[in-house]
């Protein structure tokens, strides 16, 4: 969460400061959201500003510094049947985004299924946290380009390696937020707990992974940005269709335009899945942050 978030959840519940002798003034929810919102489109507006007038500056040449509207085109370009051409290498934008998505989801996915009980273990058993731990710190170390050959050697060309690459990046760290988040559980529940009767098992489920919930949800969080950020080295091997792939042909022929039109798409469609991710985490830890 960015401190604007922060900031926006607090203009919707905090009254506004008031001068001494005058009341609190409540600002209401709706307005403070149009406030921020307005102010992100401001951003937004200078930020193309300044591009438009790089570009008709003439600082650098057009074929490597498109305009706004260059950018725009190839979106259009992406995105609809062209000459009998379909998007961009055969397949449209929200084609090839739904590709790499789905990547994502399932290397996410497997890393989550063996992430979080490994950190469990490793949190709660410390003969195998002497183990496991620096493995797990090992491959969280590790570029995804350093070891996508080796995966390529072992799985081929096709789908295989690319969810292999997205699955050891997102593992280590929602292991290792798991992990934390286990040895940060206060020590007066787990106590109380175990007066009440409750054994290894019964603390690990009903008092542990409870209160480690948030944590580990966060970490999944983190682990989804890194899968995304892995997916465009990973679709640099036969990668279409996939947002990646969609790049690395449009760099193979100079398309600057078709290029920096992917990169803001993964942008967008990350920030989209972000707040998918966040809400998602205030439905299920609604505790969260609450005294």
């Amino acid at each position: 969460m960015t401190l604007l978030d922060t900031a926006e959840e607090k203009a919707g519940a905090a009254p506004a400061p008031a001068p001494p002798g005058r009341p609190a003034r409540r600002i209401p929810a709706g307005v403070a959201a149009l406030r921020w919102t307005a102010l992100r489109l401001l951003a937004l507006a200078v930020l193309l500003a300044a591009w438009q007038a790089v570009v008709a500056a003439g600082v650098w040449p057009r074929v490597l510094v498109p305009s706004p509207g260059d950018v725009w085109q190839a979106f259009v370009k992406a995105s609809t049947v062209h000459d009998g051409v379909r998007g961009i290498s055969g397949h449209l934008l929200v084609e090839h985004l739904a590709v790499s998505l789905r990547r994502i989801a399932i290397g996410t996915g497997y890393a989550a299924l063996v992430g979080i009980p490994l950190g469990l273990l490793i949190g709660v058993v410390k003969p195998l946290a002497v183990v496991l731990e620096p493995a797990v710190t090992f491959l969280r170390t590790l570029p995804p380009l350093a070891y996508l050959s080796l995966l390529v050697i072992w799985f081929g060309i096709d789908e295989s390696p690319k969810i292999w690459l997205l699955l050891v990046a997102a593992l280590p760290p929602i292991a290792a937020a798991t992990a934390a988040a286990v040895r940060g559980v206060p020590t007066d529940l787990v106590e109380a707990g175990r007066a009440l009767g409750a054994g290894p098992v019964a603390l690990l489920f009903s008092i542990r992974l409870p209160s480690a919930l948030p944590e580990i949800l966060t970490g999944v969080r983190i682990a989804v940005g890194i899968a995304y950020t892995s997916v465009v080295a990973a679709e640099t091997i036969n990668g279409v269709p996939g947002i990646g792939g969609m790049i690395r042909d449009a760099q193979r022929y100079n398309q600057t335009d078709v290029v920096i039109a992917g990169i803001i798409a993964i942008g967008l469609s990350g920030i989209l899945l972000d707040a998918l991710f966040r809400g998602l985490e205030r439905a299920a830890v609604p505790w969260r942050g609450r005294t």
